[in-house]
């Protein structure tokens, strides 16, 4: 009885330790996948940590103080002296033309330097010339209309002189006036304090914050035919580039986009960056767009695009940072997309013509394809998928090779964004819809006037004074 009952206590410890080794065993597996799970995450912060403008979609602004060049790391101090170096061809003033001198004053030698002999006062056309430039005192000119009140010498009624729209204008400021606080508020993006501020300072123009905020109401109406205009130039380009970003009005987010060809740029704040809303910006879908892999764009046949090649290479070089085997395949694709650039810089050097830089980039295309389907068959976490995405759009890779006057990265929208970038930084964004039209038209007027090589200050005086006399306003695209 007493072995039994031993036999049964023996069974018992048994399944107790059975028992207790398995939820050890269940503990032990949790916590390895916790590890697990944390390693990744890790190498997931790690990585992010890492990222810049060199590596990710992040904008140059982003980056601190001193991040690494195309080498890594600190930029090694240099041997050479600060400055300009020897050999350097210098930079100077250049004269003004000679037409547009308001003052001359000439010098003559008296007398001759090797006989001593008196010499005429004789021009010479190869004078040497030396300028001063100075601003005088800036005094607005101001125009007043007096409505007289006149008394009858008959029945001695006063009657005042009528209101007369054609000389008493609906706005207290002229067109030029007009046009300078619009350049200052919505293309240099100074504040509108500041604004009231520099026109007092500098033209003795006192305005007060709700002056400018009309104004800039009715230049943005002024503008509206031109930016209509620069609007149809854009959809009817054959190639165009494309980019967004994010916008904010009265802390709501919102999503800015910009569409520029090499004649005009044109920019919209719109309520998100979806297929749907974006779709309608483009009207007929006309030419090669530029841009990079964003999904809301899908709606643009993918044989008519072409892929940021410059995306694709911070792309690369994220993957050649990472740690294991992604780093290879990242170097290697780092290897051949500098090889791609390389000729295309001597084919836009002219150094190449066309169908010798579509025979040397024919294998450079085959060895990227088969890197990227390379690291998609890897399943590599956060590799495999971002190649598989970019083998989604193979279509849209190589359309700079075969069509001309498309380039192979998005730099140009991106440049043209960058202003509108640095004004959301400084300022915010906006208050209201009638601000973001005006942000809008006046960025899309300024950028396309000096495409055109149009003075942006004297466009905006004649939109004003085309809508202070009821004329047809003037065209960005008109040759002078």
């Amino acid at each position: 009885m007493d072995a039994q009952r031993r036999i049964a206590q023996l069974e018992a410890e048994w399944d107790a330790e059975r028992s207790r080794s398995q939820r050890l065993e269940q503990q032990i597996g949790e916590l390895l996948e916790q590890i697990t799970a944390l390693t990744q995450r890790v190498a997931e912060l790690t990585e992010r940590l890492g990222q810049n403008s060199r590596n990710s979609h992040l904008p140059p602004s982003s980056d601190p103080p001193g991040t690494a060049g195309k080498g890594g790391g600190q930029r090694p101090k240099s041997d050479r002296p600060r400055g300009g170096q020897r050999g350097h061809r210098g930079s100077r003033r250049e004269l003004v033309a000679a037409d547009k001198v308001d003052d001359v004053v000439d010098l003559y030698p008296a007398e001759c330097e090797n006989c001593w002999a008196a010499l005429p006062e004789q021009p010479d056309p190869a004078a040497k010339r030396y300028q001063w430039i100075e601003v005088p005192p800036l005094r607005p000119y101001i125009k007043e209309t007096r409505r007289h009140a006149v008394t009858c010498p008959c029945c001695g009624y006063k009657t005042r002189a009528a209101y007369s729209e054609q000389e008493i204008p609906a706005s207290p400021f002229g067109p030029r006036l007009m046009g300078m606080i619009a350049l200052l508020t919505g293309v240099y993006h100074v504040s509108r304090r500041r604004a009231a501020k520099l026109l007092s300072d500098l033209v003795d123009v006192p305005i007060s914050l709700g002056a400018v905020s009309s104004v800039e109401a009715r230049v943005s109406e002024a503008v509206e035919p031109a930016v209509a205009e620069a609007w149809r130039r854009v959809e009817g380009a054959p190639v165009k580039h494309t980019d967004g970003t994010t916008w904010l009005k009265a802390g709501a987010v919102l999503a800015l986009w910009t569409i520029a060809s090499t004649a005009a740029t044109v920019f919209k704040i719109v309520a998100d960056g979806s297929r749907a809303t974006l779709a309608p910006l483009y009207g007929a879908l006309r030419g090669i767009l530029v841009s990079d892999r964003a999904t809301a764009l899908s709606f643009w046949a993918m044989e008519r695009r072409q892929i940021c090649w410059a995306h694709l290479l911070r792309k690369f070089v994220s993957f050649s940072e990472r740690a294991g085997p992604g780093a290879e395949l990242g170097r290697q694709l780092l290897d051949y997309t500098g090889l791609l650039f390389d000729y295309w810089h001597d084919y836009k050097a002219g150094k190449l013509d066309r169908a010798t830089f579509r025979a040397w980039i024919a294998p450079v295309r085959a060895q990227v394809e088969a890197l990227l389907e390379r690291a998609v068959a890897s399943g590599i976490d956060h590799l495999a998928g971002s190649c598989a995405n970019i083998l989604a759009h193979r279509a849209a890779l190589w359309t700079f090779v075969e069509v001309d006057g498309v380039e192979p990265t998005n730099n140009h929208a991106e440049r043209e964004l960058r202003a509108f970038v640095l004004w959301r930084k400084r300022c915010f964004g906006t208050q209201s819809e009638r601000g973001n039209l005006f942000a809008e038209r006046l960025m899309t007027v300024a950028h396309t006037a000096r495409k055109q090589r149009k003075d942006v200050l004297a466009f905006l005086t004649a939109c004003c004074q085309a809508q202070l006399h009821g004329t047809r306003a003037p065209s960005l695209f008109a040759v002078a």
